[in-house]
């Protein structure tokens, strides 16, 4: 069975900031309800690292478009679940980013 999302959140932040958390996955910790254990290799986000967090969740960096604020993921979650993620932040003004994630 597949489903299919797009959710999309207005941040009060600008987009630099909100890009430098998601480019970052050492910085997960700050926002994600998980504990990282390990990233292969350390560093910013880059096709094919891998991140390892607690309860099993395995997330894999398919792609990072830093021009563009785009990022694409794939996720193992417990149970055989994956999740494929493609992150765009937009600027919206000096001090909102729009994020859209499906």
């Amino acid at each position: 069975m597949a489903f299919s999302s797009c959710p999309i959140a207005i941040v009060d932040a600008p987009v630099d900031q909100v890009w430098s958390l998601l480019a970052n996955p050492a910085q997960y910790d700050t926002w994600w309800d998980t504990q990282t254990r390990s990233i292969v290799p350390e560093g910013p986000a880059q096709p094919g690292q891998q991140v390892f967090a607690r309860w099993g969740i395995h997330l894999l960096v398919q792609a990072v478009a830093p021009e563009k604020h785009e990022l694409d993921l794939l996720t193992r979650l417990p149970l055989g679940i994956t999740v494929g993620s493609h992150i765009a932040c937009a600027r919206l003004d000096d001090g909102r980013t729009r994020v859209g994630f499906g």
